[in-house]
């Protein structure tokens, strides 16, 4: 039985403002503090804690229980910083004082600090000594170099060019090292004392091969069109200890091109007259960068594309935000459809990311069915500069697997970040790739062609707004843009975030991504349309039962802020029921929250009234937001009951959502050899994508009938919309 309820989401909130951890202001001190074997604990007042008028306490010694042990060790793996809670409910179950579980915890931290410096300085000793015998080997090497044409010793400059190299490169390398073990014992301490460490992410799981279960009828699956049959992030592994050197001299020659490249100008960055954009000479870069990750594979084109804008955050908080996988995918959800960390080889120095090396997969989407992902496996390195810039760098490391076959490969690609006054930030963004695009469909191909579907201009206009949308979420006032029944700064925040919940639920499912199976219907008229399900259970966030998703991507010959428009007007909903899943009922706006400079920028409360007054009232959850490289139309029905409670600030992780929408791209500029009507420009490509829940117990087979439900909907939709504004705009 179809139900007309949509709901749904995949991850939790960004968590913009983090928490100071435990004892980031307060680091464990050795002499306070001490273990023994992990059983006897020591308990001493902190200093804070003591009397000065009275004689210091005899020490005391609690001998722990087996048992007691084990699960603090159990939970210490999990979490090695709990909170205060965290230490209440730990010792209320263990029968332990709150305070005797902080101080075991502390010890534990004490005593991991030192077994780690014992086991990298013993790993910085072995290098030293490979460096120093490497040194020996070289120098004799050159000893004994003879002149080829006199027989006698050769000076350097009779040198062959090997040997030359081979000299100047280990004086680098000697260099690299020496900083690197400042970089490496830095690393240790910021992970130890007063912050926690980093985990070691394992590569993304395989999900399971999806595909329609249908209980009764059958029909023709064409999955011809599923793309990531090599899918290098269910099957990358983390570096082994012989890559890791390579990886850092490699990520360190990136940091130097990227940098260079940022800075540029003619020959390498060539100024066009039509509206300034540049164009990167693949010569003068051969010439420029001889070195890096080798030439062009055969089958392969290059794209390289530079952009720069200035944004509202701090410096500190965008390195940061490029450095934590999760804040990243986060903020860049339209652009990043999966990542993971999968090694952390240094955190950085003294608390800060400077230095930090980071092995990392992510997967980058366009928002449609229609174009192939774009997978990498490669390392990302922070710098400071002496200037006071930071610079996050990304390389692939293929090269380290030459077993395997990859559509895209990054050369040096990331940002610049100059600090600016008032909390301001001047980015300069690099983004430079070999791709294998074929696998792109024809009415794409023009705006993957142009960079503004995967370059530098992508990335920086996404980030621009992504700043704003933040610093809205931060305010701690009702701006005068906001009007409604909203009625305080909690409640405005509970529904930002119940919005941003929302849009990296939709983003994370309209794309090719190879987690999903999607799958094109055939036999029933609908050979343009996409579909997958997906089954729910035990999240909080979604509802249970199985999920249809339905996709589809056309171009209409209307210019993308018009389509923009029409789409997130309410009044346009009743004037033309498009919103078929509304039963044509009057929708009206209860509350809008501005969070943009563009006024098409914002996230908006409706309420549909329906014509049968035996049914009650729905509400609707929507955000649209756009900018110069895309737009988005997205919205959820909400139950009434859970939205009284996040207007009244409450927690809205636990409101199901199950989110519908679009997304509007520019078509580029035309071509001959296809998708877009050769001489037309200025027109839209527009994804359509729902999310049904056509049954609610997780475990029923789909039926046919609720394809072809799903099928109408979405044709009927598209049929009303093109209506609409194509009318509008002839």
């Amino acid at each position: 039985m179809f139900q007309p309820n949509m709901f749904d989401g995949h991850h939790h909130l960004l968590e913009m403002a983090q928490k100071t951890p435990e004892n980031e202001m307060d680091p464990i001190r050795d002499e306070e503090y001490e273990s023994r074997s992990g059983t006897d604990i020591m308990e001493v007042p902190s200093g804070d804690e003591q009397d000065p008028n009275q004689r210091p306490k005899k020490k005391r010694y609690h001998r722990h229980t087996q048992l007691q042990i084990q699960e603090m060790e159990s939970f210490f793996n999990e979490c090695p910083h709990p909170d205060d809670k965290q230490r209440k409910e730990l010792g209320r179950r263990l029968g332990l004082e709150p305070l005797q579980v902080k101080f075991w915890f502390q010890n534990k931290r004490t005593q991991m600090k030192a077994h780690h410096e014992r086991h990298e300085n013993s790993q910085l000793r072995n290098d030293n000594e490979k460096l120093r015998a490497e040194n020996i080997r070289y120098k004799e090497a050159l000893g004994n170099a003879t002149c080829p044409n006199c027989g006698g010793p050769a000076a350097i400059g009779e040198m062959s060019f090997d040997e030359q190299h081979l000299r100047i490169e280990n004086a680098r390398l000697r260099e690299e090292i020496v900083n690197m073990q400042i970089d490496r014992i830095s690393g240790i301490a910021a992970k130890y004392v007063g912050k926690p460490m980093l985990p070691t992410y394992p590569p993304i799981a395989p999900g399971p091969s999806r595909s329609l279960d249908l209980g009764v009828g059958s029909f023709a699956a064409d999955s011809g069109d599923v793309f990531g049959a090599g899918d290098i992030l269910r099957s990358v592994s983390g570096p082994t200890e012989a890559d890791k050197p390579v990886i850092i001299e490699l990520a360190v020659a990136a940091m130097e091109e990227l940098v260079r490249m940022a800075q540029a100008g003619e020959p390498l960055w060539l100024q066009t007259t039509e509206n300034g954009v540049e164009l990167f000479c693949e010569e003068e870069y051969a010439r420029t960068f001889p070195r890096g990750i080798g030439p062009k594979p055969l089958g392969l084109k290059s794209e390289a594309s530079r952009e720069s804008a200035v944004v509202i955050m701090n410096h500190i908080s965008l390195v940061e935000i490029l450095m934590d996988v999760n804040q990243w995918s986060n903020v860049f959800a339209s652009i990043v459809s999966r990542s993971a960390t999968l090694e952390v080889l240094s955190t950085g120095v003294a608390g800060n990311y400077n230095g930090a090396f980071q092995v990392m997969t992510a997967e980058f989407q366009v928002p449609s069915p229609l174009v192939p992902t774009r997978e990498n496996y490669f390392v990302r390195y922070c710098k400071q500069h002496h200037d006071g810039t930071w610079a996050v760098v990304d390389v692939s490391l293929d090269n380290l697997r030459p077993a395997s076959i990859s559509r895209c490969r990054r050369r040096p690609s990331g940002c610049l970040i100059q600090e600016l006054p008032n909390g301001y930030s001047k980015v300069t963004w690099i983004e430079h790739v070999e791709v294998d695009d074929r696998a792109v469909h024809s009415i794409y191909k023009a705006l993957v062609n142009s960079g503004l579907a995967f370059g530098a201009k992508r990335w920086v206009a996404t980030l621009d707004r992504q700043c704003e949308r933040l610093a809205s979420v931060m305010a701690n006032n009702i701006s005068a843009g906001d009007v409604g029944v909203i009625s305080s700064p909690e409640g405005r925040k509970s529904m930002l975030k119940l919005a941003e919940r929302m849009v990296m639920s939709f983003c994370t499912g309209v794309g090719a991504s190879t987690a999903h199976t999607w799958t094109t219907l055939s036999g029933i008229g609908a050979d343009d349309v996409r579909v997958m399900t997906r089954k729910s259970m035990d999240d909080p966030g979604r509802p249970p039962g199985i999920v249809l998703s339905a996709a589809t991507s056309f171009w209409i010959p209307v210019p993308p802020k018009r389509v923009f428009d029409f789409l997130r007007n309410e009044n346009a909903r009743n004037e033309t029921k498009w919103d078929i899943l509304s039963n044509g009922g009057l929708v009206q706006e209860m509350a809008h929250i501005a969070n943009g400079r563009d006024p098409g920028n914002s996230v908006s409360l409706l309420r549909v009234n329906s014509a049968n007054s035996s049914q009650s009232n729905m509400l609707i959850l929507q955000e649209s937001s756009t900018d110069e490289t895309g737009s988005y139309v997205i919205y959820a029905p909400v139950d009434i009951h859970a939205m009284n409670v996040v207007l009244s600030g409450g927690d809205p992780d636990y409101v199901a959502l199950l989110p519908s929408g679009f997304a509007i791209l520019p078509d580029g500029p035309s071509e001959e050899d296809g998708g877009i009507p050769e001489g037309v420009s200025g027109g839209s490509l527009l994804t359509v994508a729902f999310q049904i829940l056509v049954d609610s117990v997780p475990t029923a087979k789909l039926s046919l009938g609720s394809v072809a439900t799903v099928n109408s909907l979405i044709k009927c939709t598209v049929e009303r919309i093109k209506a609409a504004v194509v009318c509008d705009a002839a």
